[in-house]
């Protein structure tokens, strides 16, 4: 098994300080001395968490404040025009949310907990003056959003035109690629996302997601258990993702 902290035992984190948070090294205090990191944590708010389906902003909501998710999980989403939703990201401890709300004030899409999760609140206002006087954390917020854009714009490329096994595959890699990033257990973890929203979130019927899960299985790639994901075979999974041959025909005819 890979090495790191579970996922799952850190759920329930209590509202923590920016020196002692376990995701201080890839949010908005990685880089900072300890004094700015001080300041930094005189702004921040803390709140009840949120429970499962609550709104963290609607779209429409003024833009007033980032958030920094310090437990838990949540999807970002935006209406069609036919009134359905459709999901454009998941966002897991550690990142910040909201700041894409930035260019127009205004929130164009919601943000909803997948469980019960909590949030460091954080005024821009009170960020943006705050930055002003630490150059580092001035620069930061620029390349935070600019690193979003960039993973949103490559899992696009990344799923654009892939089959149904890859788009899956390819999501579960993101997914333990970027728990590793935070120290988590990359191979085994709890994932709090619905098979409905999976299913919304790459262009798939909910049947599809369930069957090559399913299908995974029984190649013996991974297991699932409820929520809980283990992979057996993160190479295997890696050459069914990003192979140029179709990796069911080809098992196939194994």
């Amino acid at each position: 098994m890979a090495k790191g902290k579970s996922l799952t035992a850190c759920r329930a984190t209590a509202q923590t300080s920016c020196r002692v948070c376990s995701h201080r090294q890839v949010c908005l205090p990685s880089g900072l001395e300890s004094d700015d990191i001080e300041k930094l944590d005189g702004i921040i708010q803390h709140a009840l968490p949120l429970r499962h389906g609550e709104s963290l902003f609607r779209h429409g909501d003024p833009f007033t404040t980032v958030y920094a998710i310090q437990s838990g999980s949540f999807k970002t989403f935006i209406w069609t025009s036919n009134g359905e939703e459709q999901i454009t990201g998941f966002h897991l401890p550690g990142e910040l949310v909201g700041l894409n709300a930035l260019a127009n004030r205004k929130h164009r899409a919601g943000a909803r907990a997948l469980e019960v999760s909590s949030v460091c609140r954080i005024p821009y206002k009170k960020l943006e003056k705050l930055a002003g006087h630490m150059p580092r954390l001035q620069q930061k917020l620029p390349r935070i959003m600019s690193r979003e854009i960039l993973a949103t714009r490559n899992m696009l490329i990344l799923l654009g035109k892939k089959s149904a096994e890859k788009r899956l595959a390819i999501f579960l890699l993101h997914v333990s690629d970027r728990l590793e990033a935070r120290g988590y257990v990359s191979n085994d973890f709890k994932l709090s996302i619905s098979r409905t929203d999976m299913a919304n979130y790459l262009g798939l019927s909910m049947e599809t997601v369930s069957r090559l899960f399913s299908r995974f299985q029984g190649l013996g790639l991974l297991s699932v258990e409820c929520k809980h994901v283990r992979i057996h075979d993160l190479a295997a999974l890696e050459r069914l993702a990003y192979s140029v041959s179709n990796y069911h025909s080809a098992t196939q005819q194994s």
